[in-house]
């Protein structure tokens, strides 16, 4: 850790007129915010298989920062949100380890990568690198970065944490897990983009099709809709009634091959 590094602070300071929240690095010593300086809290740097959307089956790097402004119940990684675990990482020691894995395809998710507005800097010097970057966002925060396909997974009603679980998140989630302007602008700035659902019971379906009632811009062939669930047994129940609903319908049925293949373990 660089003497620098080893000075700093991350503060999560409310925006709910955006994000939720927004990632700034303080000096543990003063207080002040550090300029000029660009670090990110990183759960896991790892090469794995994409399993999920349009480049399923592609080798990648895969960069999963941790932190998160939403609280969604069903969350596969409560290691990024939940119970946030990392290691903060300078920019160029995350491109020195992205390197160090070979691969040109690069996939940024989390948690919520948009937290991090040092995401822009890592962005533009991984596309000077020339990888394929992915981003994996809920559509909360937009940020101006480089990025090659978009992937947005806005989070529906079915993705409220119950009032026994956390009463005080549940409120919170609820605010912030619908932007519409956040969207628009992600459509809007990147041509090349998928809109993934999360499905847990059949009404969900029709909350997707209400959803995309208010941006007609999206063709449905944009869409995909995946189950929720984290084991293979779980999966392929749902799969049963939700993959020929899609298809009469227009959508993409998106399986997560990556339980499938490796089960549901970290850096998987």
């Amino acid at each position: 850790m660089s003497p620098l590094l080893a000075r700093c602070a991350f503060w999560q300071d409310n925006d709910t007129g955006n994000s939720g929240y927004t990632v700034r690095i303080l000096c543990r010593e003063t207080g002040e915010r550090l300029e000029n300086f660009s670090a990110v809290r990183i759960a896991e740097i790892y090469t794995s298989i994409q399993g999920e959307g349009f480049l399923t089956g592609t080798t990648s790097s895969f960069v999963r920062v941790t932190g998160c402004n939403l609280r969604c119940w069903f969350c596969d990684t409560p290691y990024t949100s939940w119970n946030p675990q990392g290691e903060t990482l300078e920019v160029c020691e995350i491109l020195q380890r992205v390197k160090s894995l070979g691969r040109r395809h690069v996939v940024i998710t989390g948690g919520e990568p948009m937290m991090y507005t040092d995401l822009v800097p890592l962005c533009g010097q991984l596309r000077a690198a020339n990888h394929h970057i992915t981003l994996e966002t809920a559509g909360t925060r937009f940020l101006p970065l480089d990025c090659d396909l978009m992937s947005i997974s806005p989070k529906l009603a079915n993705s409220v944490p119950s009032r026994k679980r956390a009463a005080a998140w549940r409120e919170r989630h609820e605010q912030r897990r619908h932007r519409p302007a956040v969207i628009r602008q992600l459509i809007d700035a990147h041509t090349n983009y998928q809109m993934k659902f999360v499905i847990d019971r059949p009404p969900d379906c029709l909350d997707v099709i209400r959803y995309l009632k208010d941006y007609p811009q999206i063709p449905r062939e944009r869409v995909l809709l995946m189950p929720q669930g984290i084991d293979g047994f779980t999966l392929a129940s749902k799969r049963e009634w939700l993959e020929p609903w899609c298809h009469q319908r227009g959508f993409h049925y998106c399986p997560r091959k990556q339980i499938e293949w490796f089960g549901k373990l970290p850096a998987s």
